[in-house]
């Protein structure tokens, strides 16, 4: 019998990025892959803000922006009639260079740490597994399928079947499986899908075309939806510029390279390959839960969402950047038992949230394709008419996919029992536009210090105490002791710095390892041991959920 803490059953970039953290961590983690090897299927657009800041903590960052698309190209995004038509609209979007010089120009809060990245997932995955393989703690083991499980209240026993036919078992303290959208695991727990699936029957092209990119005459950009085309099509520029992903409507027996052409326009004559097809279903779907006792789903086992916004992939990641520290934290004594159970509420509400802004983004995009006219092209007044109001239409709703910001990083954790909760609603976490907060529940925002390095930088992979303000200002002792108590990791941090203490609006904050904010105060907590007791998952000694006194007290 193999024995490991924590078993991984799926090894997209879910699966890969929970073992690389775990590890990290000092987890021993097993990842189970039943394929032999990652395909080239284009299932994926973007790593959005969030993620790639994600990515930097784990040290990926810079590798994963010189596999993706070139930092100095534009990510516009066209509405065409074809490429080689004026634009419909022109979206008009700053590359990954021109974002971080932006970044670096400013201070107020408003901007991520990292720009988005463009990567196919064809290139971001075997980057992945790289890493997990030299990562310490983790086993890889791809040609690996997972037959069956059965848990009871001390571990997971799972029966996995090797390349060449043994049946092994594996038992480990607890199983994750981000094994797709078909999910044994989801399955097996008796979880249901919830919303709305099968919307569209889609079929998935990838296209090398070495010189197109170059080309294309109505201009450089990422994304170019083709309007009078009946069946959605749109054309993605892949991380290398000489790759195209087409997804359209499924048509038996379509020439896919032939619509490829035609989506193009007529005379651009340039050299294609048709590297891959595939179906698929466009589905606005979420579990109705994360799990049942020591066995967990995330990413696409646990939601389904039109790619509209690139929130599948994101979301997925969002949710095992949650659940790895969880589970650090119980294996290793000091989590609560509110910590793990509390991944339940907190991702199960992103979930929920990501599909409603993906539904929004979809259905978006059917208003402003249902503007359009045959007569869209034609130089006459009607004609003239059609293509303003499409453009008019489609400048709102298309936006919806693509400045999402406060979707992607401005989200916090409502009504979860390891945040101690303030009185009022606080910020609009569902707003597209982010603004910058420190209420309880939201990931830190990005400020840089005087000596121009990142305060999230600072940060390490345990709870993090920030004390803003002349050191020695604030005698945190008596909740550091709390923290510790408990054998939680902690690091405490003094910045005399004038920006942080501006745009966060308090002297202290307490975040969690996923640099979320867990409590904030002008003044040390009245309670430190509730506040830490909360924060760690033991639960309010109170029982008031984490609304008590001791955790508001200090906040004005």
């Amino acid at each position: 019998m193999i024995e490991t803490e924590v078993l991984v059953i799926g090894a997209g970039p879910a699966g890969q990025t929970l073992a690389i953290d775990l590890g990290q961590r000092g987890i021993r983690t097993t990842l189970i892959e039943k394929l032999d090897k990652h395909g080239i299927h284009p299932k994926l657009e973007r790593a959005n803000a969030r993620t790639m800041e994600i990515f930097r903590r784990l040290g990926l960052s810079e590798r994963i922006r010189a596999a993706g698309f070139p930092r100095d190209c534009p990510m516009d995004v066209f509405i065409v009639t074809s490429m080689t038509e004026p634009a419909v609209l022109h979206l008009p979007y700053a590359s990954v260079a021109e974002l971080q010089a932006d970044i670096r120009a400013h201070n107020d809060g408003n901007r991520p740490l990292e720009p988005y990245q463009l990567i196919s997932q064809y290139t971001l995955d075997p980057l992945l597994r790289a890493e997990a393989e030299v990562t310490a703690n983790v086993d890889v083991c791809f040609g690996h399928e997972m037959l069956d499980f059965k848990q009871d209240g001390s571990g997971v026993t799972a029966r996995i079947r090797r390349p060449d036919g043994e049946v092994q078992t594996v038992r480990a303290a607890y199983m994750v499986g981000c094994d797709g959208g078909a999910s044994p695991v989801r399955k097996a727990l008796g979880i249901q899908l919830a919303g709305r699936g099968r919307i569209r029957h889609m079929r998935a092209a990838l296209f090398r075309a070495d010189d197109l990119f170059e080309r294309i005459p109505v201009g450089k950009g990422r994304h170019y939806h083709i309007i009078g085309d009946p069946d959605f099509t749109s054309i993605t520029v892949q991380d290398s510029t000489r790759h195209f992903r087409m997804n359209t409507m499924y048509r038996e027996g379509e020439n896919v390279e032939e619509k490829f052409r035609r989506s193009v326009g007529k005379g651009l004559d340039f050299d294609c390959e048709t590297l891959y097809t595939g179906e698929w279903y466009q589905h606005l779907l979420c579990a109705d839960s994360l799990g049942h006792g020591r066995v967990f789903i995330a990413g696409d086992a646990a939601h389904l969402v039109i790619p509209t916004g690139g929130l599948g992939m994101n979301t997925a990641v969002g949710d095992v950047i949650d659940l790895s520290w969880k589970l650090a934290g119980t294996l290793r004594g000091w989590g609560g038992p509110e910590l793990l159970q509390s991944y339940l509420t907190e991702r199960l509400q992103i979930g929920r949230r990501n599909v409603q802004a993906s539904t929004n983004a979809a259905e978006g995009r059917v208003d402003w394709r249902a503007a359009y006219k045959p007569d869209i092209n034609d130089d006459t007044p009607e004609g003239r008419a059609t293509r303003a109001e499409v453009a008019r239409v489609a400048d709102i709703e298309q936006r919806k996919t693509n400045e999402i910001l406060g979707i992607e990083m401005g989200y916090r954790y409502i009504d979860t029992t390891i945040i101690c909760q303030e009185p009022g609603e606080g910020p609009d976490p569902d707003s597209r536009a982010y603004t910058p907060t420190t209420w309880p529940g939201a990931r830190i925002p990005h400020v840089w210090l005087d000596d121009g390095s990142a305060l999230q930088d600072h940060m390490t992979q345990g709870y993090n105490l920030i004390k803003l303000g002349p050191k020695g200002g604030h005698d945190t002792r008596a909740l550091e002791q709390a923290l510790r108590a408990y054998g939680a990791p902690l690091a405490v941090h003094e910045f005399e710095d004038e920006a942080p203490l501006r745009i966060y609006g308090h002297a202290l904050l307490l975040l969690r390892p996923d640099l979320h904010v867990a409590w904030r105060g002008n003044a040390p907590p009245d309670d430190p041991a509730r506040v830490a007791a909360i924060a760690t998952g033991h639960g309010d000694p109170a029982g008031a959920g984490g609304r008590s006194p001791a955790c508001a007290a200090a906040v004005s």
